[in-house]
């Protein structure tokens, strides 16, 4: 049984991966008869109790060194710098994200609503069942405190995820009487706006940049820190609990769960829907990458860059 117990060293709380009917079974091979509800019992008088897993570990030890801590704590620090900076000089800040793909159908939603009787829903999960994915790619406006969420019916590229932040530029900024000519992207490390996504630099000087001639700095998130994204606890999760325990019948439905998205401070979300179907697997040669007009930051560059028009070329 050795192998099977583990437990908190500090607390002193035990806990094992066998079950009290196969402790039952294995005692009863002893002589020893007891029934699986004493065994129970017994292992709650001995410090155990049952234990799921728990998110505590960032990343793995052996990589985490402390010049990684280090760049950590300095790009943290930095992305701090540049959205104050921004707040100053009235530059429209966004994080974005995109989440995972929910199938659209009459399938089972995790979490639970008030109701008189509980949702009938599939009794699988079949991708084949589904008449649809809907791919969220939300951008959240830090300083209007307003969410934007595209939904994808293909696949999440970083094409797709850089159109969604010009359904989002058209829809909040492009006809405002100030015509802004500057945006700070706060963004993840990796997916389909990653710091590493050739098509996602691509993609944002001609779509973006280009196209509307605006000036475009990025800021990404170390790896493994992404919870730290103020979309994830100020957009996406107020989302989550809207449609928790509803099945996602339709993207009727869909886009009026995120839609309907309130909090006490005063978000207010919209959503659209993008029926493109992207191509996977884009490759960019350096020659194109050669062509954008991009600047590294000196603080990190691996993270941070500005975008800036073709026309503005030195």
């Amino acid at each position: 049984m050795k192998y099977d117990t583990a437990g908190d060293p500090i607390t002193g709380i035990k806990w094992t991966k066998t079950t009290t009917q196969k402790i039952a079974d294995a005692l009863a091979g002893e002589n020893i008869f007891v029934s699986s509800n004493t065994i129970g019992k017994l292992l709650k008088d001995m410090g155990y109790s049952l234990k799921i897993n728990y998110k505590k570990i960032e990343s793995d030890p052996k990589k985490s060194t402390p010049e990684s801590r280090e760049k950590r704590n300095q790009q943290f620090n930095y992305i701090d710098q540049m959205r104050e900076t921004s707040r100053k000089q009235n530059t429209p800040r966004i994080s974005v994200d995109a989440k995972k793909k929910e199938l659209v159908g009459n399938f089972k939603n995790q979490g639970a609503k008030w109701c008189k009787k509980p949702n009938e829903v599939n009794a699988y999960d079949f991708r084949s069942m589904a008449s649809g994915v809907f791919i969220p790619y939300g951008i959240y406006d830090m300083d209007r405190n307003n969410g934007f969420v595209v939904g994808g019916i293909s696949y999440n590229t970083a094409e797709f995820a850089v159109n969604s932040i010009v359904k989002w530029w058209k829809n909040k900024l492009s006809n405002t009487v100030t015509k802004q000519k500057s945006l700070l992207i706060l963004a993840d490390g990796g997916g389909s706006n990653g710091s590493r996504n050739r098509l996602w630099k691509i993609c944002l000087q001609k779509l973006l940049c280009d196209k509307y001639g605006i000036t475009v700095t990025v800021c990404h998130y170390p790896p493994g820190t992404s919870k730290y994204n103020p979309i994830e606890h100020r957009l996406f999760s107020e989302i989550s609990k809207n449609w928790a325990g509803g099945p996602l019948k339709d993207y009727e439905t869909i886009l009026n769960y995120i839609c309907t998205t309130k909090t006490k401070t005063g978000l207010k979300v919209k959503a659209d829907i993008d029926q493109t179907v992207y191509e996977k697997g884009i490759k960019i040669s350096d020659t194109k990458m050669d062509k954008i007009n991009i600047k590294y930051h000196n603080m990190l560059p691996q993270w941070n860059y500005t975008i800036s028009p073709t026309e503005n070329r030195i």
